[in-house]
């Protein structure tokens, strides 16, 4: 599961003078911003940011001062994953001890869209008489929701410093990484096509979708540098 909102992109104006320094083009520039920053891009702007983005990442330096806001909801084994990009990423994130602490645990605060359930034919249940059946991934995570609730429970009422660490200590290490965090976000287009070029085929659905959602960005092709049928081309 990942959930990209909030999206907000500056620069296109500084981006597009800085890369006509090199020029001494200024004149040529053809673009037109309105009064929030939005950009249209000219075909003079557009077909040299295009050659430079085809060319070679050293010449495209103008990507970097694309800035993109975002915020991101997504588990924390993708967070992993994510927290490889270091260079031209900031990232302020949701506390996990205050947000667990918040409310009850419940399924649908981790990624289970591909839990199997008790009823699935690939899955032969077990049941006991007069007792509720686990025996299944999607059962697992909710009697982990029910394990993780109880020591909540236990640290939030528990007075004792030494046994509330102690409780502590059980949620931490048994919330499962599916957990989801939100995160706000900065990027830029050019770290954008660095993951790009290294995520696009990842199996990983949440990495899919994200590339998926670099193609709707504006002028995705000075991003990924390549032709795709029916993308915006700008």
């Amino acid at each position: 599961m990942i959930d990209i909102q909030s999206v907000h992109i500056y620069g296109w104006q500084e981006a597009i003078h800085g890369m006509r320094n090199s020029w001494n083009s200024w004149e040529k520039s053809d673009s037109v911003f309105d009064d929030e920053g939005n950009v249209t891009l000219g075909f003079n702007d557009y077909g040299l940011m295009y050659k430079l983005t085809t060319a070679h990442p050293s010449h495209a330096k103008f990507r970097r001062m694309i800035t993109v806001y975002c915020n991101i909801t997504a588990p924390l084994y993708w967070w992993k994953e994510f927290d490889t990009y270091k260079v031209g990423t900031v990232s302020n994130s949701m506390s996990t001890m205050h947000t667990i602490m918040k409310k009850e645990f419940e399924p649908d605060d981790f990624s289970h869209e591909h839990l199997l359930k008790i009823n699935n034919n690939a899955l032969a249940a077990i049941r006991v008489s007069g007792e509720k059946c686990y025996y299944s991934p999607d059962g697992f995570l909710k009697m982990t929701c029910e394990m993780l609730n109880t020591f909540r429970s236990l640290y939030l009422t528990e007075k004792d410093p030494e046994l509330k660490k102690e409780y502590w200590w059980q949620i931490i290490q048994l919330l499962p990484s599916s957990f989801n965090q939100t995160r706000t976000v900065l990027l830029n287009y050019e770290v954008l096509s660095n993951i790009y070029e290294n995520r696009k085929d990842h199996r990983l659905d949440e990495w899919k979708k994200f590339c998926n959602w670099i193609w709707n960005l504006p002028y995705p092709l000075l991003i990924t540098g390549e032709q795709q049928v029916g993308c915006r081309a700008g």
